[in-house]
């Protein structure tokens, strides 16, 4: 299909056009993920389970979220 053809239903109001595309090599940009392991003190890990539990996300969440936002400063 031609853009054009994809623009003409889409302006015509078609609601699902996703069965046009071919969705089977698509992947999300910068997501690829790599396991790290990091050693943290006692005293660390139990202030992230805290502050985790108190937003009630896991401990990954929450270091991924501090690492993410330190590095959009720095960056």
């Amino acid at each position: 299909m031609k853009a054009s053809e994809l623009d003409e239903k889409f302006d015509e109001g078609v609601d699902d056009v996703i069965d046009e595309f071919d969705l089977g090599g698509a992947t999300r940009p910068n997501k690829a993920q790599k396991r790290v392991n990091v050693d943290f003190p006692l005293w660390m890990v139990e202030s992230l389970d805290r502050e985790a539990s108190r937003l009630g996300v896991t401990r990954q969440s929450i270091i991924k979220v501090w690492i993410a936002e330190r590095l959009e400063k720095a960056g």
